[in-house]
């Protein structure tokens, strides 16, 4: 019994971690670095967020068209799109946005790539579809001018 109260008197007074408690401080600091990278986003931003800005511009064109009277387009190219206005009889680009690296469009519509916002917002219906890998976003740009995207 006094050799068991010294054993236990001479552990109080050393100081340090267990193997075992290094190893769960380990897999714990592990657990949330991997949480930490699985939670980073893609670089340059995801496809839905260049879907939804492409579709931010489309809506914007569409509103330009309808406060200045004045028709706008929008072109679809393999590196990225241009809005455009039609100033003195000739259309003018105005804005050319590139698209994030390793996107690719893949356009559908009345002409091939462009539609065209009216002066009362309508527009040449386009179906614009955005890869990058293994995903893809869709956009679609109605007869009425309305843009939506879809997954």
């Amino acid at each position: 019994m006094a050799r068991a109260m010294a054993f236990d008197a001479k552990r109080r007074g050393e100081k340090g971690f267990t193997l075992v408690e290094l190893m769960v401080v380990l897999v714990i600091v592990g657990l949330a670095a991997a949480a930490v990278v699985l939670a980073m986003p893609a670089p340059g931003g995801s496809l839905e967020t260049e879907a939804e800005r492409f579709a931010a511009r489309a809506k914007a064109a569409r509103d330009q068209a309808i406060v200045e009277a004045r028709p706008a387009g929008l072109a679809i190219g393999p590196g990225g799109y241009e809005v455009s206005r039609r100033v003195g009889g000739q259309w003018r680009v105005i804005a050319h946005y590139d698209w994030i690296a390793g996107t690719r469009a893949a356009a559908a519509g009345t002409f091939a790539g462009r539609t065209r916002f009216d002066a009362t917002g309508t527009a040449d219906p386009l179906n614009v579809t955005l890869h990058r890998g293994d995903r893809q976003v869709a956009v679609a740009i109605g007869n009425d001018g309305t843009v939506r995207v879809g997954r």
